[in-house]
């Protein structure tokens, strides 16, 4: 070989290595970034009419508090501070407009209805106290007030039914510990009790009859960065809180380790006397690792990350979003949750409310705060709780976050940071798919892909996850995950009749969740009527050989004209198609509608015997539609919760037999699921299998599909080539996705406006 080839091998070597080189260190870099796209819904522009349904704004809760102060004719405590004998007001919020009010401004070019606030105000420095609601505007600078309470609820609302203010709770903290000075002994043994080391735990409701307000806590180690939740002590106060006199505020009961005595006095005479039987509950150390969420083992690379090639394909503006063929408002209801209203697709209203209205929770154990507990979570504030999702966990790490102002229990607005989140989600399954392996050869198909409306809250022990969902065919899905802390009890004797041991002394108390929504759906228009849809089997002869029978599957159609047809028993039997229609046909000449489809494992409701199932007797019903009025805006009250026994608001009076027929109707669909807890609930319950909820889905509503005209499809035949753009959007992907996100920095405000231990 002479030295020219050589030479020439040699730069060809170098050559190659170089390329080599070159191709791993672009490997390495960064990918060039997404280029963001506007894109536009079929039916156009955002519009600030959805304002009509927005929430306050801090501004407009400010002027409404300086109002209220100026034009009361009463001193108003600032409730941060407030005593149950001081005036305060409770919370503000938006009152937003009747219907016929609201559709006259989007449908008709009315004017615009004045916007007003609702105040709540506690009023307890007077002769009779109560709690009165005001109507106050119009906004931003409001000028007048109205008492709207004798309207709304048919009376006055007596004190005792106020809920529990957070300065309430923090007296009752202090007054038990100023009792359990009166056990020293019993504390010190059983549980190294220093005069800091417990937590309290609320129940509900306060009492047996109408004006109780006698409250079991639950006492608890308080173990700091875990839940405490999982340590029960074995320890339970009965609090006699009535009195808006702190100091009358008595122990009613004590029970501790399966007995009960009349004081804490009378607990440590026991003690001391040798009649008490104490457990020795092992002080809970910061390191020890059952119930704690701190991760067991070291990271690894990250998992998949969802993102958006070319930027979010949905818009929002204040407080609309616009996705493909879909548009909607939404805000958050301090104490009832997310709402959605004036919910479009391809221009046309199908939902005009779809709100989340109460989130009940049916405990049993055979310790008094367990046994007791009946949790209505309106009343301890669903949307107040609605906390900052964590970016990456609780939502894809590159959805839309948007802060929500609320205020409650202060004079001064609050803000949850990041606490409503929206994304585009790849369901990971096709919407719809055909593989042609006969006669022509072909693929169709279209991704699933929707939008998710989520909100986070997180109640006392449990965490919420509710999600609206919005898919490419029209279709609605509604879904409530359960997940946070179990609630438990001390174990001892036949604790395990009502749930299981998870822990040395912890007995996870058996419950029912059961959660209600209101569902306004105007289909084609606000007269609608209720028909169902299902199948029997009829015997008939063949006909070409009558000598031989057929079970033949026969379609059953039924108008439910009245209210009382209209309503579904938890456990009963209900048509497996059951739809609002209108009077409208599609081309096929059915009526247009859409159907209700409810996904739901429930456990059995509280019986009817009960002196507070009233209060709650919306949970009666898997699903119930009645005739829509203005004063019957919602299926329970917060009031409900602290007097059960003479509720507010009772959901079974709406149902009065009243034709629906060619009527605006409300659907109130109520899902759930009975946790029994067991082992793997620790440290906390997962999502598996934890999620519920219900479908509003078309059914000859439309002349087909609507799903056609989504730009994801994608059909090629056998005589195409697949890989090309030209025929398959799909395979461009390498070409379109080829990017890198922007991934904002981390950030988390969580904790502040919280008071720590």
């Amino acid at each position: 070989m002479n030295l020219k080839t050589v030479v020439i091998l040699l730069v060809l070597a170098l050559a190659t290595i170089f390329v080599l080189v070159c191709v791993l260190l672009t490997r390495g870099g960064k990918p060039a970034g997404c280029e963001p796209q506007t894109w536009s819904s079929p039916e156009g522009k955002h519009s600030d009419q959805s304002l009509v349904f927005a929430d306050l704004t801090p501004d407009e809760m400010v002027q409404v508090v300086m109002y209220l102060q100026e034009n009361l004719g009463v001193t108003l405590v600032d409730a941060s501070q407030a005593n149950p004998s001081d005036n305060f007001i409770y919370y503000i919020d938006v009152q937003i407009p009747t219907k016929a009010e609201v559709l006259g401004f989007l449908d008709h070019r009315g004017r615009r209805p004045p916007r007003q606030a609702l105040a709540v105000v506690y009023f307890g420095n007077q002769p009779d106290p109560n709690v009165t609601e005001y109507m106050v505007g119009p906004l931003p600078k409001p000028t007048t007030h109205r008492d709207v309470t004798v309207r709304k609820y048919g009376g006055k609302l007596p004190y005792h039914r106020r809920p529990v203010t957070e300065k309430e709770y923090k007296a009752i903290d202090h007054f038990v510990y100023q009792e359990f000075s009166k056990a020293p002994g019993l504390l010190r043994e059983c549980c190294d009790y220093d005069g800091t080391n417990f937590a309290t735990l609320t129940t509900v409701p306060r009492g047996f009859q109408s004006g109780d307000r006698a409250t079991w806590f639950i006492l608890f180690q308080n173990v700091h960065g875990s839940g405490y939740y999982l340590h029960p002590v074995g320890l339970e106060v009965l609090v006699n809180h009535s009195s808006l006199d702190i100091s009358q505020w008595r122990i009613s009961k004590v029970f501790y380790n399966g007995q009960y005595y009349e004081d804490m006095e009378q607990l440590e005479n026991k003690f001391m006397q040798g009649h008490v039987k104490d457990v020795k509950v092992k002080r809970v150390r910061p390191e020890e690792e059952f119930g704690s969420m701190r991760p067991r083992v070291a990271p690894m690379a990250p998992g998949p990350l969802q993102y958006e090639p070319r930027g979010p394909r949905y818009s929002i503006q204040n407080n609309q979003v616009i996705f493909q063929s879909w548009s909607f408002a939404f805000g958050m209801d301090v104490n009832t949750g997310p709402r959605l209203f004036d919910i479009k697709f391809n221009g046309e209203r199908i939902v005009y409310e779809l709100s989340l209205q109460e989130a009940l929770a049916v405990y049993g154990s055979n310790c008094p705060g367990g046994m007791v507990t009946r949790y209505m979570d309106g009343s301890f504030g669903i949307g107040r709780s609605a906390f900052e999702l964590v970016r990456g966990v609780d939502c894809p790490y590159t959805a839309t976050y948007v802060d929500r102002h609320y205020l409650v229990e202060s004079k001064i607005p609050k803000v949850n940071k990041n606490s409503l989140c929206i994304f585009e989600q790849d369901a990971s399954v096709p919407l719809r798919r055909h593989y042609s392996n006969l006669q022509s050869l072909y693929y169709g198909g279209l991704a699933k892909y929707a939008l998710v409306l989520r909100a986070i809250s997180t109640l006392i022990n449990y965490d919420y996850v509710w999600d609206f969902i919005f898919y490419q065919n029209g279709a609605i899905e509604v879904k409530i995950h359960a997940t946070g802390y179990i609630s438990s009890s001390f174990l001892y004797g036949t604790g395990t009749e009502h749930g299981s041991q998870v822990g040395e002394h912890t007995l996870g108390t058996m419950h029912n969740h059961l959660i209600n929504y209101k569902v306004d759906l105007d289909v084609g228009g606000i007269k609608n009527s209720l028909v169902a849809h299902d199948m029997t089997f009829d015997t008939v002869q063949a006909p070409w050989s009558p000598e031989h029978q057929i079970q033949r599957p026969r379609l059953t159609k039924n108008i439910l004209d009245t209210e009382d047809k209209a309503v579904f028993p938890l456990h009963s039997k209900i048509p497996r198609y059951i739809h609002f229609v209108t009077n409208q046909e599609n081309r096929w000449g059915h009526q247009r509608g859409y159907r209700i489809q409810i996904v739901s494992f429930a456990g059995d409701h509280l019986p009817e015997a009960s002196s507070m199932e009233r209060s709650i007797s919306w949970g009666r019903y898997k699903l119930a539609v009645t005739k829509r009025k203005e004063e019957e805006p919602t299926s329970t009250s917060i009031y409900n919760q602290n007097d059960p026994w003479t509720p507010t608001v009772a959901f079974a009076d709406f149902i009065d037999n009243e034709t629906i027929v060619n009527e605006d109707l409300v659907a109130w669909v109520t899902v759930g699921f009975l946790h029994v807890p067991h082992t793997e609930d620790i440290p906390n319950t997962v999502t598996v299998g934890n999620g519920v909820g219900f479908f509003l889905r078309p059914y000859n509503y439309f002349d087909e599909d609507p799903s056609v005209r989504s730009p994801d499809g994608i059909y090629f035949r056998s005589d195409q080539g697949p890989s090309m753009c030209e025929v398959n959007h799909v395979a461009c992907l390498s070409k379109t996705a080829s990017c890198s996100p922007a991934l904002p920095a981390f950030t988390y405000h969580g904790f502040q406006n919280q008071t720590g231990p």
